[in-house]
Parts: structure tokens; sequence; C-alpha cells
């Protein structure tokens, strides 16, 4: 049984308590989370009388209230962001009190909440025993809590639960901007890194603020939406921020002063790249931000500008790698000036085929999504080869003889070894390893009756299956020096004839799925 609550006047006098008004200040309407664990009704209605006026920090309390150490486990269990639990000793046994103290630690994993000893009888946990035990923030007798140290108590362990909470969210901040910088590497392009700039900023702040990306433009000045959350993801279809918008005048003093600007509602995040970008990202949370917020968001700003300038850089290298293998094609084709257009043709449909693939749910593993991102680009490549072909077998006007059939054969070999090459001077796959998949396979049959090596079902590379099919349907479709241009329907069924004898199955139903709803001209037919 507890002890009863002395009759001292202190604690039923209403106290001049400090209380900045959260409503009034306009500020944090977040509340301080209390636990009274407690046998005694008396001491809850004491203690939420004492405790009812009480403020910290422009936040008020609210006070939760258990009467058993099983009660009060279950509400810390299920009961986040609880701040401080004031907890009797002695309650259904001697020591419930001492047995939730250490459930807290140990099974809850909570090490954050403070957790203050109000007992009436001293005798029964003596403090020093207690203190060096149990990880207990506070031990004090019923008899020595006045109003006054009451307040006092309440808020030393706030100030020390916030001080806590703030290092812990640091630690987590500074996972996430690790993490977080890195998964930005991996963007594919600009308006998705600024999406993934926005998430991490809001994992950051914890408070799943609005938030928008802005891009100096390059020419008039104006900001440029790139990105945007919440009430503002509007804004980035757009792509402008609107004159008369009420974050334009925060931005532009950014963008003007060069730093960032932190003036609640309104934090706008300066960010200066190597490469001369000049970004700013706006968020908005319901209350002012906290200097270590503010510093990790600096720090993540710096990560940014280098994970800016690195998806900068390998976007230019990307179109580097692009162009070189345009211009390798071209040379290709710039000789057989006979296939004009053919290998931008295929380009388009082998990527379509490849998607069509995906959508319809193969099982092929090499359906990967570097094969559907680069096989249109790689497949360029197929006839590369051809620079060995000389002239006059390439440019025959008629059909050719066994051996310069022969000789025109050699260009798939020919092909896959030049670009072979090329690729192993880039790590992983690359449109170069694509490339030589498809310059070596794109003439193998699927019942192994092709060139170069006789290969015959998956053990032909994916990429060059798929080349295998649109290559011999623009072929047919257009006019060659060897031949005139077929019609549209004496193609397809020319493609559906060497279904699984020269061309794969599945490649074949995708095409004809891709080419179902486009008309012939769409493909180039000439009649």
């Amino acid at each position: 049984m507890t002890e009863a609550i002395p009759d001292d006047e202190n604690w039923l006098m209403e106290e001049d308590v400090p209380a900045a008004g959260a409503a009034a200040a306009g500020l944090d309407q977040r509340l301080w989370r209390v636990l009274i664990v407690d046998d005694d009704p008396d001491v809850h209605a004491v203690t939420r009388l004492a405790l009812r006026n009480v403020s910290f920090k422009g936040r008020e309390l609210e006070l939760f209230s258990a009467y058993t150490g099983e009660e009060g486990f279950a509400i810390l269990r299920d009961t986040t962001d609880i701040a401080l639990v004031l907890l009797d000793v002695v309650m259904e046994t001697d020591d419930a009190g001492l047995i939730l103290a250490r459930r807290i630690r140990e099974e809850l994993n909570n090490q954050i909440v403070r957790v203050v000893l109000r007992t009436g009888q001293p005798g029964q946990a003596p403090e020093q025993r207690v203190i060096i035990e149990y990880d207990i923030n506070d031990y004090k007798a019923k008899t020595e809590l006045t109003t006054q140290k009451l307040f006092t108590t309440v808020i030393s362990a706030l100030r020390a639960y916030e001080s806590l909470m703030m290092l812990e969210r640091s630690r987590i901040g500074l996972g996430k901007i690790l993490a977080g910088a890195t998964n930005l590497y991996h963007v594919q392009s600009l308006r998705e890194f600024a999406s993934g700039v926005l998430n991490q900023v809001s994992a950051i702040l914890d408070v799943g603020a609005d938030g928008v990306l802005c891009v100096m433009a390059a020419n008039a000045g104006a900001p440029t939406v790139v990105a945007a959350t919440g009430t503002y993801a509007g804004l980035a279809e757009d792509g402008v921020l609107p004159p008369a918008h009420p974050l334009l005048p925060a931005i532009s003093k950014a963008f003007r002063e060069k730093h960032s600007q932190f003036e609640h509602p309104e934090n706008v995040l300066f960010i200066h790249t190597h490469g001369d970008q000049e970004l700013c990202i706006s968020v908005t949370p319901p209350w002012p931000l906290a200097a270590i917020q503010r510093d990790l968001l600096e720090v993540f700003c710096q990560r940014i500008a280098a994970a800016f300038d690195n998806l900068h850089m390998f976007g230019q290298l990307r179109k580097a790698q692009e162009a070189t293998v345009v211009a390798l094609a071209d040379l290709a084709e710039f000789r057989d000036n006979g296939t004009g257009g053919h290998v931008r043709r295929v380009q388009d449909l082998c990527s379509r085929i490849a998607s069509r693939m995906r959508e319809r749910g193969s099982s092929d593993i090499e359906l990967t999504p570097q094969l559907l991102e680069m096989i249109g680009l790689a497949s360029i490549l197929h006839d590369v080869g051809k620079v060995s072909t000389p002239d006059q077998v390439l440019l025959k006007p008629a059909a050719h003889t066994l051996e310069e059939q022969r000789v025109m054969q050699t260009h798939a070999a020919i092909g896959r070894a030049i670009l072979e090459r090329a690729s192993r001077m880039v790590d992983g796959v690359s449109y170069l390893s694509y490339g030589a998949q498809i310059a070596g396979g794109h003439h193998e049959h699927y019942d192994g009756g092709g060139y170069p090596d006789g290969l015959a079902g998956r053990a032909i590379p994916l990429a060059a299956r798929i080349v295998a099919v649109v290559d011999v349907f623009d072929a047919l479709l257009h006019r060659r020096p060897y031949k005139e241009p077929w019609p549209f329907s004496d193609v397809i069924a020319y493609i559906r004839e060497r279904s699984g004898a020269q061309f794969d199955p599945d490649v074949v139903h995708a095409l004809l799925d891709v080419i179902e709803n486009d008309p012939p001209s769409s493909f180039g037919a000439e009649h």
C-alpha cells in the first residue's frame, strides 16, 4: 500500500509557472508525454493538478496514467515518444516499480525515456542500492515533492530527454545522409535525382515536410522547379515557380545572397556545386528547425552538391559513350549506303520488343534492366563488322556467289572481335559488351543453322535473338542493292513461318504484339 500524500499546501496551490503557450506563439503544437505509474488514484489526481499549467519550450504536457507495473509496461510498449515516467516502487508487488524500470531498458530497449522513481517507503528500496543497480535518472521520496520541486524534476527530465533525442536523431540523420548520398549516385535523371533529394531531406527532418527543389534557369535567372512533394507537387509538372508564389521571395534571397535562409516557416537550403550549378531546397516543417537539424541539412547539402556534380559528370560520360556508339554505327552504315536509316529503325524496334517481352512476363534471365536500357543503342552496332567487307562484295547489286557469301559472313565474327576488345576497356556491362553479343550472334538461327558459331536456342544471347528478328524484318521491308522491298503482309508471313527455326518464338510473339496496332507506314514500309 502506498503512503498517503502529505497535507502540504504547496501541492495544491497554483504556481505561476512559466508557460509560453504554443498556440499563442504559433509554434510547435506537439506535447511532452509523461506517464504516471502509481497504484494510488490520489497521487494521479494531485500530480495532474500540480502539472496542469506546466509547459517547456512552448510545448505543454500530455499525461498518461497506469496503476500497475504491467499497465505501465503496456503503455510504454504501445505509445511512442514518452519522455518521462514518474514511477512508484510499491504497487501490485513490493518491487513492481523496480521490475518495470528494468523491463523498460532491457525488454523495450528504451534508453532514452527518463525514469524518476517516487516512493512513499524509502526503506523498501534504499536510494543508493537503487541508483547503482537500476538505470533510473532520479529518486524522490513523495514527502519531499512539493509542487515547485516536482516542476523542477519534470523540467530537468524533459531537458535531458530532449538532448538525448537530438543526439539520437543526429545519429540516425547522419546514417541517412551517408545512405542517402550513396543512393543518389545511382539515379538516371535529374528529376529522379531531385526526388531522391527531397525524400532524404524529409527523412532527416522526420516531419514529412512539404518541399520544393529549384534550379536557377541558365538564361533568365528565374527558378525552375525540378521536383516537389506534398502540397507543392503540382509545381513539378509546371516546371516553373509562379511569380506570386509565397516561397519565391525566400528562394530568390537565397540565390541572391548565396547562402541558406532559415526563417520559419520558410527554410531554404542553398547549394552551389563545383560545376557552378546553383540549387535551392525549400522545406516547410510545422515548427522551427532546431540547430542540429539545420547543421544536418547543411552537411547534406554538401553531399548533394557532390552528388549533383557526379551525376552531371556521369551524364556527360554517358553521352560521350553514346556518341562513340553512334559514330561507329554511322561509320558502318556510311559504306553500306543502300541501308539508309536501317540502324535507327532497328534501334527503336529492338527497345520496343524488349519492353514488350517484359510486359508479357518473359522468363528469360537475360531480360534485365540493363538490357532493357541498353539494347536499343547497342543494336545499332550489329553490322559494324562490315567495315572489313570489300566494296565489290558489300555493294554488289546482284546475288552473291558462295565465295562472296562466305566473305560477307565474316562481318559477324569481325564485328564481335572489334567490340569485345573495346568492351574490355570498360568495367561491367556496357553498350559495347551488348554490341559484341549482337554483332556476333544476330545471324545465328534458333535451330542452330546460322553463323558464325552454329549456336542454338538460348545459347544465343537474348540481345542477338531480338536483333536477328528486327534486322530481317526491316531489311525485307526496304529496298536493298540486291532486292526490292517486300509487301508488309509478306514480311509478316515470312517472320511467322521462320518462328522456332530461324527466330526465337518469344521474340516473334513480342514483335507481332508491337506491330499489331501500328500501321505499316510507321515501320517505314514502302508498300
